[in-house]
Parts: structure tokens; C-alpha cells; sequence
């Protein structure tokens, strides 16, 4: 059985739709708390790292001190050992992060459903391979990519965020909509409170009610996009043959 190391940077918060792709690909998921505390373990016994979003942001390090070991793991495992990565939201500005590019607050954030654009060069990665020129995601962030790293390269982009995806090589992805959003995920919220607060303080009393309306005729097509890049990953690296 494969492993895949999960860095979990707040409550509530898992891969949603990639544990059942895990699941297919015989890849058993470990989670680390690391905003508790938590250790990374050594990464030489892992097969896959995927980062989650959070409320943190990358220059936080005064605030969240484990910020800097987690880049650092972030740069071994993607830079060093070249293993799959995929990180969401923080996750991916943490990948542009830890290979020395820059993330700032965002001019304008995305909270809800929004389209993003490939770009040429996403329109002919591999990573990216079979995704329409323009999908619909789920947004949730305050922060953004303003300049990716050395080699990155640059596979989405929206009229807010200039860099919605990257890739470094054909190993590792880092995307800032949420692909990982189910229809379970969003259910979940009703009992969260303060994502109920967020929403509405973004877009407005009984937000909830009008994404959830607006999203879940959605969730279909965005599943099938979020299998596809996870595919292209899979397949480019051996975890999937």
C-alpha cells in the first residue's frame, strides 16, 4: 500500500473528493494536525504529500512558528526528492512559498463559485491535459500568488488571480480554488458558524442558501475536472499505471 502524508492546517478541513481517488489507487491517507503541534514525520516513507488550505498565511511565521519547518518540508519533498504533490488554497501558496515566490494579501478575494482560464501554457501541460479552456470552482481565499517560483509554470489564471495553478515539472500542483469541495463538504458548514459568518459577511445575508443553490449543479462537472488533473498526477508518477 502506498502513503500519502496530508498536512491539515485547521479543524473540519480533509482532502473531500481525493480520498476517494486515494481509495482506487490503494493509497492510504495519514494526517498531520501540524496547527496542534504535530510533528511531519520522515518523508522518506511516504509515496504523495497533499497540503490543505487554512486560515494561516504564508508570511505568518511569527504567529504560526511551524510555518518554517513545513515549508522546509514542503521544499525537500518537491524540490529534493521531486515526490507528487498537490496542495489547495494555502497549500498551494505554500508550495510558491517554500520554492522562493511571493504571496501577499489578495486585491480582490474569491469567496463562492468563480471561473478560472488556462493559460497557454496550461493548455498544453501535461498536468492539465483534458480540462476545458474555462471551468467553475469553488474560491475561498484572501491571499494569492503575486509571483510564482523559478520554473514554476503558471496553468490558470482568473480576472482576481493571475496565478490560480502551477505546476513545478509533471510532480507537483498547487491550485487556489478548492477542488477539493464535495456536496459533503459543503453540508458540513450549517454547522459551522464561522464559515457561516465569512460567507455572509463576503456576500451578504443568507449567503449559504444561494451557494449551496448555485453550487451543487456544479459539483458533477467540477469532480470530473479535479479527477482529471489528479489522473494526469497519478499517472505521471507511478501511483496510478
Amino acid at each position: 500500500m502506498k502513503r500519502a502524508l496530508v498536512l491539515q492546517h485547521m479543524d473540519h478541513d480533509f482532502p473531500g473528493r481525493f480520498l476517494d481517488f486515494f481509495a482506487e489507487d490503494s493509497i492510504i491517507p495519514e494526517f498531520v494536525r501540524i496547527w496542534e503541534g504535530a510533528d511531519i514525520p520522515a518523508l522518506k516513507d511516504y509515496d504523495f504529500m497533499f497540503v490543505l488550505g487554512g486560515k494561516q498565511d504564508t508570511w505568518e511565521e511569527a504567529e504560526y512558528p511551524w510555518l518554517v519547518g513545513e515549508k522546509q518540508a514542503i521544499r525537500e519533498w518537491v524540490k529534493d526528492r521531486a515526490k507528487p504533490y498537490f496542495g489547495v488554497c494555502l497549500g498551494h501558496q505554500l508550495l510558491c512559498s517554500a520554492l522562493g515566490g511571493d504571496v501577499a494579501p489578495a486585491q480582490d478575494g474569491e469567496v463562492g463559485v468563480h471561473d478560472v482560464n488556462l493559460t497557454a501554457e496550461g493548455k498544453r501541460h501535461r498536468l492539465f491535459k483534458g480540462l476545458p479552456e474555462t471551468s467553475r470552482v469553488m474560491q475561498w481565499h484572501f491571499a494569492e500568488v503575486k509571483r510564482p517560483p523559478e520554473g514554476a509554470s503558471v496553468l490558470a489564471s482568473s480576472d482576481r488571480a493571475a496565478v490560480q495553478a502551477v505546476a513545478i515539472g509533471d510532480h507537483a500542483v498547487g491550485t487556489q480554488f478548492h477542488c477539493e469541495f464535495t456536496p459533503q463538504s459543503m453540508a458540513s458548514w450549517s454547522s459551522l458558524p464561522d464559515y457561516i459568518s465569512v460567507l455572509e459577511k463576503c456576500r451578504g445575508e443568507g449567503a449559504y442558501p444561494r451557494l449551496m443553490a448555485e453550487a451543487y449543479p456544479l459539483m458533477p462537472d467540477m469532480h470530473a475536472q479535479t479527477r482529471l488533473i489528479y489522473e494526469n498526477l497519478a499517472r505521471a508518477n507511478g501511483l496510478r499505471r
